[in-house]
């Protein structure tokens, strides 16, 4: 069975629409998503609604950030944050909707594992807020240890930055592998990018398919100059969270 995984979605419903349309086209009916639903963009309520209709998703950081406080954040993001968690709790929405999407947020787990293969935000060690970076293979130590808590596979967002990394301390973007990588007997970390906020210099929305042991990066394009607009017309979201998503940093 095909299934599709998706991460950091962050409010941006531009992007996971048109990314759940790709899904559809291509005949896919499962769908992981990796957390980060909700933070710096401007519909986290709209982004919940479709999310949960997902058949697994995980805990994020900023979904985390806004059940509790945000920890670690940068001024922007809690700013942003503080905003997303008025937006959930707005009186203006129906309540029975209102409590559905804070129960659905706070029953997520912080991971799953399933036949070899582990789901998480951040990391196998810290699922919730670890980052795991491509210049991390110059790090024995720290890719060492995290991969001794990986059985086989684990698929992972939370860097916004889509690629294959190696128990033997490689990292492969996209591009570097023609949008496929075969699975092995190697250990492997696949970053599977992100719906709403892409950082690899590349503006549109990335997610994975898993079909069998084949993984395939796909990139959709998404009108992220509507994004843009509602971001700027927010006075409590920064206008750079906005901007970024123009060059894909």
């Amino acid at each position: 069975m095909k299934r599709a995984l998706i991460s950091d979605i962050h409010s941006n419903m531009e992007g996971l629409e048109a990314v759940l349309a790709d899904i559809r086209e291509q005949g896919i009916e499962e769908i992981y998503c990796l957390g980060d639903v909700v933070g710096y963009g401007p519909n986290p309520c709209e982004c919940v609604d479709l999310v949960m209709e997902c058949d697994v998703c995980i805990l994020g950081n900023h979904d985390q950030g806004a059940l509790f406080d945000p920890e670690g954040f940068n001024s922007g993001a809690e700013r942003a944050i503080f905003w997303t968690r008025d937006q959930l709790e707005s009186p203006r929405d129906d309540p029975d909707k209102v409590a559905k999407r804070w129960g659905f947020l706070g029953e997520l787990p912080r991971n799953r594992r399933e036949n070899g293969a582990l789901f998480v935000h951040g990391s196998a060690r810290n699922p919730l807020s670890e980052y795991v970076f491509p210049e991390d293979i110059y790090n024995q130590r720290k890719m060492e240890k995290i991969f001794s808590l990986i059985e086989h596979t684990c698929f992972q967002g939370h860097t916004h930055v889509p690629g294959v990394f190696t128990q033997s301390l490689q990292f492969f973007s996209p591009d570097e592998i023609n949008y496929q990588y075969q699975l092995g007997d190697e250990k492997v970390m696949i970053n599977v990018g992100s719906v709403g906020q892409p950082r690899d210099g590349d503006p549109r929305s990335c997610y994975v398919v898993l079909d069998g042991d084949t993984v395939s990066f796909r990139r959709v394009e998404y009108p992220f100059e509507k994004t843009i607009e509602k971001i700027h017309g927010t006075p409590e979201l920064d206008n750079f969270l906005g901007d970024r998503l123009r060059e894909g940093r």
